[in-house]
């Protein structure tokens, strides 16, 4: 098996890489243009590995994207290049139309002429799995579950820039036959996880002695999904994955994000006790970001009864392996923590003269 993987240096791309590798054996090709949060040290685990290589290069290129897919000649191609923060959209989003709408279209077209040439079994056996989020479909209630059939609803400019790339993946199907699979996941966590997302972001600031900024009340709720569990289940999507299809990827582990903040601070306080006391004393909350949704929560029954699929990873012990690993790892993330200190992102911009 030979897969392709865009945006393979990125947290979720590059766990996906280190699995097709490390665990299933295959050879792997990893495109990343290794913006902010592309890291090749995420690579690291793979990078002497003969059946890995990788190519820097950014999927808006039509040339590159065609050339790399030609010469490689993927079974399939998993395509998880993104912009991915929202809160960065809010400040910039044009960097999340280019890449995330046109980029997808330079993927589909690059994909769709390799896929037209090859030979019928080649032909039949090929798949593009497309990768998305949960954040398409808006905010839910009280109650309630994400499904594949929700209408998509998005609020910021990073989900209407990535439900914009999950019409295109399905339209290429529909259109010219080109056999593609989409999946939309929750929030993920885990190992390998830029330092600006709650999580990771928490665990650091909480280690550094910082404040941990909670947005609003912490109200918020996210289904949160263990990164090495999604990218078991992105595999067996794109082996068994209906064309044309849809498949919610969630963790079923709801949690409101206080309660997530609480909780780091609880499994650090007993790691690495703070003399200073209890590391709950540091979170603060700050102003809201403009269209934060309210909830989120997958309902993954169709992959679960359809493929197979099972979340091995609840909340808790999930919390435990990746703090765990941060406190193991810090060679990974202090050249982040260099380039980003954890300060808060996706500000409205101040008028002239505001304080």
């Amino acid at each position: 098996m030979r897969s392709l993987v865009t945006g393979g240096a990125g947290f979720i791309g590059s766990a996906l890489v280190r699995h097709l590798v490390l665990d299933k054996g295959e050879d792997v090709l990893t495109i990343d243009a290794l913006t902010y949060a592309g890291n090749l040290a995420s690579l690291r685990p793979v990078e002497d590995q003969p059946n890995h290589r990788f190519l820097r290069a950014d999927i808006r290129d039509h040339v590159a994207m065609e050339q790399a897919i030609a010469d490689f000649r993927p079974d399939r191609i998993f395509h998880l290049a993104a912009e991915s923060h929202v809160d960065r959209s809010i400040t910039g989003a044009a960097d999340f139309i280019s890449t995330n709408i046109l980029g997808t279209f330079t993927v589909l077209e690059a994909a769709l002429g390799y896929w037209q040439g090859l030979a019928s079994e080649a032909k039949a056996a090929f798949r593009l799995l497309h990768v998305s989020t949960d954040e398409v479909y808006g905010s839910l209630g009280e109650y309630g579950l994400f499904c594949e059939d929700s209408p998509y609803d998005p609020s910021s400019p990073y989900s209407a820039s990535k439900a914009a790339s999950d019409h295109l993946a399905k339209a290429w199907t529909r259109t010219y036959g080109l056999p593609v699979v989409v999946s939309n996941c929750s929030n993920n966590y885990g190992p390998y996880h830029f330092p600006e997302k709650l999580i990771p972001l928490a665990i650091l600031n909480a280690l550094a002695g910082e404040e941990l900024p909670v947005y609003g009340k912490g109200e918020n709720v996210r289904d949160w999904l263990f990164v090495e569990d999604h990218v078991r289940a992105l595999d067996l999507i794109a082996a068994r994955g209906k064309i044309g299809q849809t498949y919610n990827v969630g963790g079923r582990n709801e949690r409101r994000n206080i309660d997530v903040v609480r909780q780091i601070c609880a499994v650090l306080d007993r790691l690495v006790p703070d003399a200073r006391g209890p590391r709950e004393r540091l979170i603060r909350f700050v102003t809201d970001r403009p269209g934060h949704d309210a909830r989120y929560a997958i309902d993954a029954t169709r992959l679960e009864e359809e493929l197979g699929w099972r979340a091995q990873e609840n909340f808790d012990s999930g919390i435990e392996r990746t703090v765990r690993w941060y406190l193991d790892n810090d060679w990974w993330w202090r050249p982040l923590r260099e380039r980003y200190d954890g300060e808060r992102l996706g500000l409205p911009a101040q008028p002239a003269g505001a304080g």
